[in-house]
């Protein structure tokens, strides 16, 4: 058996493992149960949590997993192994061998360390699929990895590719996603007041004062595309979906922004989520079905969802320089 002295370790989100109301209870309890995801008194959390938000809202949710569910599984889950294929492919010459895992639900992180340990691999490259560092996402991570090895006590080495939001590589995989977009659905006509919305994940705003670096990093990232795409701040905006809770979230909304641009008539709406390194239930569900209703029914005439990198060939490429650094 060939062993793999340095390997890969693409790490991302996760997924209820089937779209019923029980695997998405299980998800969830993980998933929100993470001091990092909400830093809730656990006194405070925990009644909320198991007493009222994995009773109703579960159910909720399966029909909005079961409209993008894919034959090989939850699509997060689904292009995280492809693109761990396809990245595989790349480095096979460098005989390093690329495993993929989900920070909560499977594959676990733990789990795939153990893998990786009875590999004989000698050094591991963690990426977390964030490209903007959180102390939500990041920062979990890097607790589920410390964890992990302080229970199995591998003897492996590690490091983390903490951020790479400002990557030249990054940052053209982007331009190069829309460019592409815009070759099949004709350009934005800029001057008519259409308009290109990057709409990052959100986050409590309390994280950002607290020290969070998220929201520079979604803003530098968003400077960069504005500029790579040779493009202004007035025809590009940037906004934060996805907002859980009743507290304050990062702003502008993304919903609110896209209600107040049909509002004042814009034509064309083109979205991206520059944040997210696959489509998943954020994106595909919330964004180009929900968010579209919302666009076209306050009065917008076209919009266009334009997918997450995925496994196109520049985010695969940009994953391989990352890979290599």
């Amino acid at each position: 058996m060939t062993t793999h002295h340095q390997a890969i370790l693409l790490v991302n989100l996760g997924s209820p493992d089937e779209p019923s109301a029980p695997a998405i209870a299980r998800y969830l309890a993980e998933f929100l149960g993470d001091r990092r995801v909400v830093d809730l008194p656990k006194l405070v959390w925990w009644p909320i949590l198991h007493g009222i938000i994995l009773r109703t809202r579960p159910p909720k949710l399966v029909e909005k997993y079961k409209a993008v569910w894919q034959e090989e599984g939850a699509p997060l889950k689904a292009i995280t192994a492809a693109q761990a294929r396809h990245l595989s492919a790349l480095l096979s010459e460098q005989n390093v061998r690329v495993y993929w895992a989900m920070r909560y639900q499977n594959p676990s992180v733990r789990d795939v360390l153990q893998r990786i340990n009875a590999d004989g691999v000698q050094h591991v490259r963690v990426i977390p699929m964030y490209p903007q560092y959180s102390m939500t996402t990041t920062a979990t991570v890097e607790d589920a990895l410390k964890a992990a090895i302080l229970k199995d006590g591998h003897s492996f080495s590690y490091d983390v590719v903490h951020t790479y939001h400002e990557h030249p590589s990054y940052i053209h995989a982007l331009k190069i996603s829309i460019l592409e977009s815009w070759q099949n659905n004709g350009r934005p006509d800029f001057i008519a007041g259409d308009k290109l919305l990057l709409s990052f994940h959100g986050l409590p705003e309390r994280n950002v004062l607290r020290g969070d670096p998220y929201q520079k990093q979604c803003q530098r990232t968003y400077e960069l595309l504005v500029q790579a795409l040779g493009l202004s701040t007035h025809e590009v905006k940037l906004s934060y979906q996805s907002r859980f809770g009743a507290q304050k979230w990062l702003q502008p909304y993304t919903q609110a922004t896209l209600e107040g641009l049909a509002q004042a008539g814009t034509r064309r709406l083109d979205v991206i989520c520059p944040g997210f390194a696959a489509d998943c239930l954020e994106t595909l569900e919330e964004v180009n079905i929900e968010l579209r209703e919302v666009f076209l029914h306050q009065g917008g005439l076209a919009y266009h969802y334009i997918p997450c990198l995925n496994t196109t060939p520049a985010h695969i490429q940009m994953l391989q320089s990352i890979a290599l650094a």
